[in-house]
């Protein structure tokens, strides 16, 4: 009997093994998104879908970013959003005397234009204008996320009311703090939460606190008569108002 050539023998093992490892990656799958994922490979598209907020509604309405301190004076700026979209920025504080008056007066404009066409904080500095420019996006994306907070607050129910106390505004003859009622994103209820009082200013009131609450209603915002004889109280009335409405976001 002729005996097997031991090459021979070594050649057959060796091309049986490499037919089962073929075998084998033929079996696995085309594709392992786990692996891919540890790997630092593309991840699935869901899973890609990560927005820092920026897909966010905004609610409707007007709302005021917190103040943002920078080294020559506060920025703060205040939005009005229509239909989820910015209609109008303005900076409502801005640094200001000597040279900063020119710098404000030149990059603020710039500043409001950019937002309302970025329709995000992602806007860039204006030359010559640095910190009143960071100052400015720092209060916008404050504004835009207080926005987007109110327009999430909602819980889907349009008709749920929510009731928004404003700050305290002090006049000359006291405080004045106003408080609303807002349902299906309108002001259904305003009263005067604190107002002047004692002497004179009891008389004064009891006659102005009533048609400010009514006027508050009827407007939907803070753009109210005073009324004839309550000019301080009527002044206050109109910035806890304003602050009222900025906490319910518009």
């Amino acid at each position: 009997m002729r005996k097997s050539h031991p090459v021979r023998r070594a050649v057959l093992a060796t091309a049986a093994t490499v037919s089962g490892i073929v075998l084998l990656l033929s079996l696995k799958p085309a594709s392992d998104p786990g692996a891919a994922e540890a790997a630092g490979g593309a991840a699935p598209p869901a899973a890609a879908q990560s927005p820092q907020g920026g897909s966010q509604p905004i609610g409707d309405g007007t709302v005021t970013g917190d103040a943002a301190k920078t080294q020559y004076g506060p920025v703060q700026v205040r939005l009005t959003v229509s239909g989820g979209k910015i209609t109008k920025a303005e900076a409502i504080q801005a640094p200001k005397g000597g040279q900063s008056d020119q710098i404000t007066s030149n990059a603020i404009p710039k500043l409001n234009q950019a937002a309302i066409e970025a329709q995000s904080a992602d806007i860039d500095a204006v030359s010559g204008a640095t910190y009143t420019s960071t100052g400015y996006k720092k209060s916008l994306q404050s504004a835009l996320d207080k926005a987007r907070a109110a327009a999430g607050g909602g819980g889907g129910g349009e008709a749920q009311a929510r009731t928004v106390t404003g700050d305290v505004a002090d006049t000359q003859y006291g405080p004045v703090q106003v408080r609303i009622t807002v349902t299906g994103g309108k002001i259904t209820k305003a009263e005067a939460v604190q107002a002047p009082k004692g002497g004179q200013s009891d008389q004064i009131s009891s006659n102005a606190i009533p048609k400010l609450n009514q006027a508050a209603v009827t407007a939907g915002n803070a753009g109210i008569d005073a009324v004839s004889g309550a000019t301080y109280t009527s002044a206050g009335y109109k910035k806890s108002l304003q602050s009222a409405l900025d906490k319910a976001g518009g």
